[in-house]
């Protein structure tokens, strides 16, 4: 057996989980703009070498893009290549039924941990996304796709399990994608749309009082409902 030493984490290696994780939770949302290396530079206390070499890494992955002119923005999860779920998905080569029912196994578990162990800042997180998702149909008649994954994240993370959190990074795309064919689906019924808004306040409520079952039930109920919903269209 070769031991190796054990190295320090690079500066911009540091920097680039952070942007990743905000990315993932949805902080920074598909579309948008990312502030200039400059200010991130000042923010995380940090080179512009350290940033700049954290954000090219993160253009090579697909998840930032530079627009001449105009600065870097985060990009669609149906734009990004190197992902085989997301292609799968995106090729009609799994259904939406497909995606449900790992959905089922995995966030039902997932919701189930986050009421035992989300801190004060994974349950804002959640917050923050359902403000969203209820403005959007105040205002759109419509939910953003960004807002209703970055929920499901926000719950992910609240796990606290390095390994669910991993999956869920990988599945990223692909439920981000998966979500938002189930809502272009339901954009024309706003009922549907406003029994998804009841079920994440539902999942959220639970977790907020520390209820692991009824966690795990609401998260059940509410992809159950997706599933029932386009099984009888």
């Amino acid at each position: 057996m070769q031991l190796k030493p054990i190295k320090p984490k690079r500066i911009s290696d540091q920097v680039f989980e952070q942007l990743r994780e905000l990315i993932y939770k949805g902080d920074f949302k598909p579309g948008q703009q990312i502030l200039p290396e400059r200010e991130l530079a000042v923010s995380l206390a940090v080179s512009r070498t350290s940033v700049r070499n954290a954000i090219n890494k993160l253009v090579t992955l697909g998840m930032l893009e530079h627009r001449q002119g105009q600065g870097t923005f985060v990009s669609s999860p149906e734009t990004r290549g190197g992902n085989p779920l997301a292609a799968v998905m995106a090729s009609d080569d799994a259904t939406l039924g497909d995606l449900l029912e790992v959905r089922l196994g995995l966030e039902c578990h997932a919701a189930m941990l986050a009421a035992q162990r989300a801190v004060e800042t994974d349950l804002k997180a959640m917050e923050r996304s359902l403000a969203e998702m209820e403005e959007d149909l105040a205002t759109t008649d419509k939910i953003g796709t960004g807002s209703d994954a970055s929920f499901h994240m926000a719950v992910t993370f609240s796990t606290k399990n390095p390994v669910f959190i991993h999956l869920m990074r990988n599945f990223y795309d692909f439920l981000f994608i998966g979500i938002k064919k189930n809502l272009t689906h339901m954009y024309t019924d706003r009922r549907a749309l406003e029994q998804v808004i009841i079920d994440h306040r539902a999942i959220y409520r639970a977790i907020e009082n520390r209820s692991p079952t009824a966690a795990a039930e609401a998260m059940q109920v509410h992809i159950r409902f997706v599933q029932d919903y386009f099984r009888n269209r």
